[in-house]
């Protein structure tokens, strides 16, 4: 088990490797269809959108947080 720090890192992790998973099948799927070498591809996708989807959630979601705190009203008790 990891301690409780490290939650948000491994949300990150997760949510922008499940992400990641699903968008690059469906744009190599657009791309080159379910095809030979659609495996090899789309792994190979994955992996490079994981390494750069991964630190950009990181960097991105105090933002996010922020800017969706903006546009929420808050309720009252």
């Amino acid at each position: 088990m990891f301690p409780a720090r490290a939650a948000p890192y491994l949300f990150g992790l997760i949510l922008s490797g499940l992400m990641t998973f699903c968008v690059t099948a469906i744009a190599t799927w657009r791309a080159i269809g379910f095809g030979d070498g659609f495996g090899g591809v789309w792994m190979g996708s994955w992996v490079a959108s994981w390494a750069v989807a991964f630190p950009l959630v990181l960097v991105m979601a105090p933002v996010t947080r922020r800017l969706v705190a903006r546009l929420v009203r808050l309720e009252n008790g």
